[in-house]
């Protein structure tokens, strides 16, 4: 069973110039994350442009994740569907091609009552036996997963955590007071993790930990031990990177700095388009300044 601990970076898919499916250099980027030490793989998420992949694409991406990964690390598939029949298809797909998790949101565009939201992750649970990690970004997403529907979801047997994208810290400790044990608590934005380790988050599912993995895991480590002196110096040092991820723009921004670190390709698809002019400078001055002053760990 997952545990869901530490740092699991919001892998990119890597693209070539015409926009089609780079497999291989996605693969790159997936064991140099494992050569540096993450906790797991988050697959075909918010990052990793999980609604711009054909169903094929996210099969594939998932089992190459599978095949590089190879036992060393639990692979996640981000499920993102706009149907409970689609979400569960994949979801069944997923736990064939031998994924550890599946990480879940709500129908994409429709917003949904109590009770159809519900449905659609009983439909997901049914398709396969895999534990389920709840996925809330109402930002992106409209629909916002609150303490009581996430109390209502928590009945699910596979339901075993949340990754919590609504910038409030606190809304862990409403969670907490809603479903105790139940649920597993996992930092979902870059910019609130120190505050959401404080407040009982035992991981971490980041955007810019694809550009940073080693300070990304020095920082949680640092602030999960509760040595807080130590966490905020590089907390302090990662801010301005971090708070790229809380941008509408956050995958082009975190592409484009693992462009700048040389770990992938700034390239995105459409609808999304590579940033450009003074908004790319903007970017390429926040890494410059970061990469020149990076702490000694």
């Amino acid at each position: 069973m997952i545990d869901w601990k530490g740092v699991y970076p919001a892998v990119t898919s890597q693209f070539r110039s015409n926009f089609s499916l780079d497999i291989e250099a996605t693969s790159g980027v997936i064991q140099h994350l494992i050569d540096d030490k993450v906790a797991g793989l988050v697959m075909c998420g918010t990052v990793g442009e999980g609604a711009s992949l054909s169903p094929d694409e996210k099969r594939e991406i998932l089992a190459a994740a599978v095949e590089v990964a190879a036992g060393k690390v639990p692979v996640v598939a981000g499920i993102a569907e706009y149907t409970p029949d689609l979400a569960a298809n994949l979801a069944n797909d997923a736990a064939r091609i031998g994924v550890d998790a599946l990480m879940v949101l709500p129908a994409l565009v429709y917003g949904g009552t109590l009770k159809e939201i519900v449905t659609h992750y009983r439909t997901v649970a049914k398709a396969s036996d895999l534990p389920i990690m709840l996925y809330n970004n109402p930002a992106s997403y409209k629909v916002d997963l609150t303490p009581e529907i996430v109390a209502e979801l928590a009945k699910i047997e596979t339901v075993t955590a949340i990754k919590e994208s609504s910038g409030a810290a606190n809304r862990l400790v409403d969670i907490a007071n809603m479903v105790g044990d139940d649920i597993t608590l996992v930092c979902g934005l870059d910019d609130v993790v120190v505050e959401s380790l404080a407040l009982g988050a035992v991981g971490w599912v980041s955007g810019m930990s694809n550009v940073f993995p080693r300070e990304a895991g020095a920082l949680f480590k640092l602030a999960i031990r509760g040595k807080k002196a130590e966490a905020l110096e590089i907390y302090k040092w990662f801010m301005p990177l971090l708070h790229l991820d809380a941008r509408p723009d956050l995958v082009q921004c975190i592409k484009l700095c693992e462009h700048l670190a040389g770990r992938g390709s700034e390239l995105v698809r459409p609808p999304r388009l590579k940033l450009e002019g003074d908004a790319r400078q903007e970017i390429v001055d926040i890494f410059e300044a970061a990469n020149g002053a990076r702490p000694n760990l």
